[in-house]
């Protein structure tokens, strides 16, 4: 089948598009491509795994994971090598902790662990035995 087009990248919605794009320019890397001007729309390029943008939006509201009215509905999976690092890292950051449990999936054994961004958008660390 041909595809159609191609993907830019994921947009997510928030509050603060720059403070966003900050938080996750520390979790993947990238660099920060904003208008000095108007900063409701910004674009992380480069990241590992893929670029990224972020707008903001009026009246945003946060989702409420797990479960609640305004439930996510996308996520994003990043890979670490060591998660207690990783986790400080995160959270020194502006990652919130969801006390969501570690959940072991198969052989070789990959964990979860699934946190809040600054927008309260959820996000996993991922690792691996």
């Amino acid at each position: 089948m041909t595809a159609i087009g191609t993907l830019q990248y994921p947009v997510l919605d928030c509050e603060d598009a720059l403070e966003l794009a900050e938080f996750y320019q520390n979790l993947i890397g990238g660099e920060i491509v904003a208008s000095e001007d108007d900063t409701g729309w910004v674009e992380l390029i480069g990241g590992a795994g893929g670029n990224i943008a972020f707008q903001r939006i009026d009246d945003f509201v946060p989702a409420t994971w797990p479960g609640g009215q305004h439930p996510a509905q996308a996520h994003f999976d990043v890979v670490v090598k060591d998660i207690d690092w990783s986790e400080a890292a995160v959270i020194a950051c502006g990652a919130r902790t969801t006390g969501h449990p570690i959940v072991p999936l198969g052989e070789p054994t990959p964990h979860f662990r699934v946190y809040l961004d600054p927008a309260s958008h959820p996000f996993c660390l991922v690792w691996n035995d």
